[in-house]
């Protein structure tokens, strides 16, 4: 059995702390992992940011009731559905992603947790475990699974080494710079056949 295994942000929905920032004004909360490649230095930049602001748990969560996935995006994880079991490995939040998941018709989501206090500021955050989205396929190999994988910043790329395919989908060019070794793909429709040119079975578009 072959698993898909793709980012959330930037590859399904758009980003939500871009789109945070520019609900807010605050362009240091533009920042994603496309642009600082230590998670816990941007978490914690954010956090910062948020206290300094006076922003809550209800800001944020305003901001990703109006998203909606990328254009084309729902197709695409229907289309996924029908030849691969699909999980999504994301270094969001639980807390942020519910609308997101209706829309995509509730795909399986591996993330984290947010950490927030009775008035709704967000303390701390709570990573499900180190390197997370490396150690799932890792797990998900340990059960026999072959795994392609998707992402587009430079926290996918451990993801992308430990399955037996990784594809760059909307990357950034300096993340495609330094990691040539992943083929990089820009729409869904060249992410479709990247899908079929690494699986091991007789797959059509």
């Amino acid at each position: 059995m072959e698993l898909a295994c793709l980012d959330l942000e930037g590859v399904l929905v758009p980003e939500i702390w871009i789109a945070f920032a520019e609900k807010t004004g605050i362009d240091e909360l533009r920042a994603t992992t496309r642009d600082i490649p230590d998670y816990n230095v941007l978490m914690r930049q954010r956090l910062d940011l948020l206290d300094q602001h006076g922003l809550k748990i209800d800001d944020i969560q305003q901001v990703i009731a109006t998203l909606e996935p990328l254009d084309g995006a729902v197709e695409f994880v229907d289309w996924l559905r029908e030849r691969f079991q699909v999980i999504i490995l994301s270094d969001t939040f639980y807390e942020f992603s519910q609308p997101l998941m209706r829309q995509l018709g509730w795909p399986t989501l591996f993330c984290h947790r947010l950490i927030t206090d009775d008035s709704g500021r967000v303390v701390d955050y709570k990573l499900r475990q180190e390197d997370p989205k490396r150690a799932s396929v890792k797990a998900l190999h340990s059960l026999h699974y072959r795994v392609i994988a998707a992402g587009d910043s430079y926290n996918d790329t451990t993801m992308l080494a430990e399955a037996e395919a990784g594809i760059l989908f909307h990357a950034p060019d300096n993340v495609i710079a330094e990691f040539p070794q992943f083929p990089a793909v820009h729409t869904y429709a060249d992410l479709k056949q990247a899908f079929i040119d690494a699986s091991v079975r007789d797959l059509s578009l």
